[in-house]
């Protein structure tokens, strides 16, 4: 296992084949040096056994993704981080283990520090979260984010007494797309649609979606509804402008979209579930009216032509 050892004045005692392998550093480089944080950072910070032996592991709030409570001094910590690996030129997630030694008379005289690559379990783990808040085919929010940024905003902007939007749009006879071009050129289609609409939310509160099938969502907190008709302009013209054949089309000769949008304040009288009620159903006047278009809900869910 990769260990090295630092003495009381925080200089290296020890560097195992372990770690030299690990780290690319070879021993005799950091051999009675204090530049073992070299070997994993590339700009000098403390590493964990640095932080034993200074009786610092309030710092590890400061320094590592994630850590154990420390409890007894005499036990050392425990943490978990990614580390930049300077002289292997590879990120590395790495869990580490740094433990006390004291001499006869209970004095801290060295501390060991372990290390274990965690890399290959933590992007696994990454990928996992992903699958579970990300569409797979387009890579936008699925429908569960979406259902629960839509509560906790809902919930916020009601507490704030601020306006909220939603906006609902689907790709224009996408079905006769796939009739004509086939199913992959289909999610092909999707793929580009959702990027198109991801470029235009810009807000790092605001959240797009893919709702289901060939039809898209974007949530905007603190949005009124000229607000929401000025995002969904640019939408529809994103997505016109990816110039997407759609010979089948009965709008355009390329993939256009309709789009509803709704906007009110959040109150005990309404839930979230209205405001993209109101949306879906000026999503469904746009597709009523020849589709290609925005077309907005008042405050009150009464529908109005853009």
């Amino acid at each position: 296992m990769p260990t090295f050892v630092i003495n009381a004045e925080r200089r290296v005692i020890i560097w195992n084949r372990a770690c030299e392998r690990l780290t690319g550093v070879p021993a005799h480089e950091v051999i009675g040096t204090s530049d073992h944080w070299r070997a994993f950072y590339d700009e000098q910070r403390h590493c964990l056994a640095d932080l034993v032996l200074m009786g610092r592991p309030e710092a590890m709030d400061e320094l590592y993704v994630t850590h154990a409570e420390p409890g007894d001094s005499t036990h050392g910590l425990r943490a978990e981080n990614w580390c930049v690996m300077p002289q292997v030129k590879k990120r590395l997630y790495l869990a580490v283990d740094a433990g006390p030694i004291f001499d006869e008379d209970g004095a801290l005289m060295a501390v060991v520090e372990t290390l274990r690559d965690q890399t290959e379990q933590k992007l696994a783990q990454m990928a996992l979260q992903s699958l579970a808040v990300k569409d797979g085919l387009t890579g936008l929010a699925n429908r569960r984010s979406f259902d629960e940024k839509l509560e906790a905003e809902w919930l916020h902007n009601q507490r704030e007494g601020t306006s909220m939007a939603v906006l609902l749009m689907d790709v224009d006879h996408f079905k006769l797309y796939n009739d004509t071009y086939g199913h992959q050129m289909g999610d092909t289609c999707l793929k580009s649609v959702a990027a198109a609409i991801d470029k235009q939310v810009f807000r790092p509160s605001d959240l797009a979606a893919r709702y289901g099938g060939e039809e898209f969502a974007v949530i905007m907190p603190n949005t009124d509804l000229d607000g929401a008709r000025h995002v969904a302009d640019r939408l529809i013209e994103a997505v016109r402008e990816l110039r997407l054949p759609h010979s089948a089309s009965q709008t355009e000769d390329c993939v256009t979209i309709s789009l509803g949008a709704a906007a009110f304040i959040p109150s005990d009288q309404r839930g979230s579930g209205d405001l993209v009620a109101a949306a879906d159903a000026a999503l469904y006047r746009a597709k009523h009216q020849g589709r290609n278009r925005v077309v907005c809900a008042d405050r009150v869910a009464e529908l109005v032509e853009a």
